[in-house]
């Protein structure tokens, strides 16, 4: 073990190598220019050889990776860029989720067109900074245009509006974020704001405090009501803007995943006579459990009766408007107030992209925040009505693919992908180890195997029966994820025709290069999975 004073002595003879290397590391120079090529090359050739295994995943258990990567130290020197390549290949990259195998159907994460790889590079090396203009120029306009796009996509205003609102300082059609979680906690806070805004003496909630705000209106307490499959994203909501996740009303649902009208007017009514301030009503366009739709015009009218803001989390489901043979599921959508899409859905782009647009092109005014150094008020900056502050310039993802893939384009991807689960929903209903838990209102089915000893039970399994059914499943998405050839996931739902609290297995049709063949194999491997010893009945 070498002494401090070796240590030193040695950083000493070593700094002005370092030096250069680490300045060549930021320059743009033909030596420089070469090992980006040669890197480019080397990671390209690692993601070609990555996305042709249809493999969902490796054999190599989580805790093996865990132990491979137990080393808290950083370095003491810089290393080469090259060399730290040829260790992720073999660490990391080698067992990443194959999420883009076309069987790996249990997640809302799929296949990516190829342009995002080359678009990725450029967004990363022309590093523009949305929050403010003076670090994204030419971009700010760009990204209020592609938002401009998904508005109309939704609400279809007169040309006119568009010409008025697109490059409007002062107006907001929607608002970029990271993900669908970071879209709907930006609505609700636009909903807070609004429901909590100042009045006689009182300054508003948002200066005040959602407790001043209450005693100045008169009400106990502040909730949000949605159906019980809305994203647990409003838990955090409803935690982060002060609400309390206790006071997040969820009403039940029927056998389809839709929320009970009758008791929505209920809850609503009781709610009013306790003095309990509704913050938003919830409307669901494609659950994350099952892909259920929720009555969407008649919650906007029992929205705008009792005067609540209604928001719409299409955070998977919004895409359908593409669509002329879909789109009418989500009819009431336009009557929201603001409406969640995420990018890495069903738009198929990469993570961290997702949006909020607003009906309203001023509704976004209760939340804006000024600084003098970068937001300043009345300035074309993006950031001053955002939850987040610098963030990478993502929005070039949804501009180019909107130009690229067209509506049209989108509209194939869309029907194909119903199509598709149309035809595993028809699958499962002709093999008899299987039972359809709910009719697919998009492209989200859920299932279950039921062993042969309850299978000759059904349909009158019990509570005791359901449990041990569920079990199994449990076990045997498990063994199929383990075994890594195909993955479905799985969740439980609280209300079936055959049960409630019922384990289902569920699958997720959209990527473009899942075929049919390949959804019957992933059937067939569960049907072998559970005669194995490992998946038995008990």
């Amino acid at each position: 073990m070498p002494t401090p004073v070796n240590i030193q002595y040695a950083v000493e003879i070593d700094g002005e190598d370092i030096k250069r290397r680490l300045k060549g590391l930021f320059s743009a120079t033909d030596e420089t220019r070469e090992l980006e090529m040669e890197l480019d090359r080397k990671i390209s050739d690692c993601i070609q050889e990555f996305l042709r295994d249809e493999r969902a995943s490796t054999e190599i258990e989580l805790a093996a990776l865990a132990e491979s990567a137990r080393q808290s130290r950083v370095p003491d020197l810089p290393s080469g860029v090259l060399e730290y390549l040829d260790d992720l290949a073999e660490s990391m990259i080698r067992h990443s989720t194959h999420t883009a195998s076309p069987r790996f159907i249990g997640h809302m994460t799929t296949a990516l067109p190829y342009f995002v790889r080359p678009f990725g590079k450029l967004i990363t090396a022309l590093n523009q900074n949305p929050v403010k203009v003076e670090t994204a120029k030419s971009f700010t306009a760009f990204e209020r245009q592609a938002l401009a796009m998904m508005h109309r996509l939704v609400y279809d205003d007169p040309d006119d509006f568009y010409d008025h609102h697109i490059q409007q300082k002062d107006s907001t059609l929607g608002i970029i974020t990271t993900g669908g979680t970071a879209a709907n906690l930006t609505a609700l806070w636009c909903a807070r704001n609004a429901s909590l805004k100042a009045k006689d003496q009182f300054k508003g909630g948002a200066s005040e405090g959602v407790s001043a705000a209450l005693a100045a209106y008169g009400d106990r307490d502040a909730v949000i009501i949605g159906s019980s499959l809305i994203h647990y994203s409003f838990d955090k909501a409803a935690d982060l803007l002060g609400i309390g996740s206790n006071n997040l009303i969820r009403v039940p649902t029927d056998e389809n995943g839709r929320i009970d009208l009758d008791l929505l007017r209920r809850t609503i009514l009781r709610c009013r006579k306790l003095n309990r301030r509704i913050i938003a009503l919830i409307g669901v366009a494609g659950a994350t459990d099952c892909g259920a739709i929720d009555p969407l015009v008649e919650m906007a009218e029992i929205a705008r009766e009792h005067q609540i803001y209604f928001h719409v989390d299409a955070a998977w489901g919004g895409p359908l408007l593409f669509s002329r043979l879909h789109k009418d599921k989500l009819n009431g959508i336009e009557m929201a107030h603001s409406v969640t899409i995420d990018g890495h859905k069903q738009l198929y782009l990469p993570m961290g992209l997702g949006m909020v647009l607003l009906r309203d092109p001023q509704s976004a005014k209760v939340i804006e925040r000024n600084a003098q150094y970068i937001i300043r008020s009345g300035s074309h900056d993006l950031g001053k009505r955002a939850l987040e502050g610098s963030r990478p310039a993502m929005a070039l993802y949804l501009h180019a693919s909107l130009s690229i893939f067209g509506s049209r384009g989108y509209e194939i991807l869309i029907d194909e992908s119903m199509r598709m689960a149309r035809f595993m929903a028809d699958a499962i209903r002709e093999k008899p180890e299987f039972q359809l838990l709910m009719e697919p209102q998009l492209n989200i089915v859920t299932y279950r195997y039921v062993p042969k000893p309850w299978r000759e039970k059904i349909p009158a399994l019990d509570e005791s029966d359901n449990d041990a059914v569920s079990r199994f499943n449990i076990r045997l998405q498990k063994a199929q994820r383990r075994e890594g050839k195909g993955f479905v996931s799985r969740t439980r739902l609280g209300r079936t025709r055959f049960g409630n609290s019922v384990v289902a297995l569920r699958a997720v049709i959209a990527n473009p290069l899942t075929t049919e063949h390949d959804i019957r194999t992933v059937l067939d491997d569960q049907i072998r999975l559970s005669a194995l010893e490992g998946v038995s009945c008990e």
